[in-house]
């Protein structure tokens, strides 16, 4: 079966992120799965400026387009806070009595990472978004409930590779490719 011109993207199978280096490439190498991933939205956005004159508006210009994302999922694994958050994170002893902690101080800042998150598509195969350089300037939240699992979540915007040029991008796999 040849793959749809469409792709109709069902649920969401899983979210990883990759931080980006000191120097601005990918750092592959630490690739981080956000287990229990509940939710990875985007749009892109963009403010405008308008030129307004004798009643009517003249001309429109755009800022620069960006892409907002949030992302909410169950549990929490320090080392993809520490990616999201920056600080450090720490093991320490072995089992049975190890111990892993996360510390933020006031001099951390956030860093920048990509976003990819996997869809299956019923009209075959998987769909992928990715959006790049992303940085959660937004809130960085841990809900915890009596009766309820721990819900964390976080929301940013993505401002583009700086290598490529890419602000997001769309896959549509003919045959399921896991995130690698």
């Amino acid at each position: 079966m040849a793959l749809p011109s469409y792709a109709l993207p069902f649920g969401l199978r899983d979210v990883k992120i990759t931080p980006y280096k000191a120097d601005g490439t990918l750092d592959t190498a630490n690739k981080l799965d956000l287990p229990a991933s509940r939710v990875f939205s985007f749009k892109d956005t963009e403010d405008f400026e308008s030129l307004e004159g004798d009643d009517t508006t003249v001309a429109s210009h755009g800022k620069g387009t960006v892409v907002e994302w949030e992302l909410e999922g169950g549990g929490i694994s320090l080392a993809v806070w520490k990616a999201l958050s920056g600080g450090t994170t720490t093991s320490t002893g072995t089992s049975p009595t190890a111990v892993n902690s996360y510390t933020k101080t006031i001099t951390d800042s956030r860093p920048y990472f990509l976003v990819e998150g996997q869809a299956i598509s019923d009209s075959g195969g998987d769909f992928h978004t990715r959006v790049f350089r992303c940085k959660a300037d937004g809130d960085l939240e841990a809900n915890l409930e009596n009766g309820n699992f721990m819900l964390t979540s976080a929301s940013g915007k993505g401002y583009g590779d700086l290598t490529t040029g890419k602000l997001y991008e769309f896959t549509h796999n003919e045959t399921i490719t896991p995130i690698d």
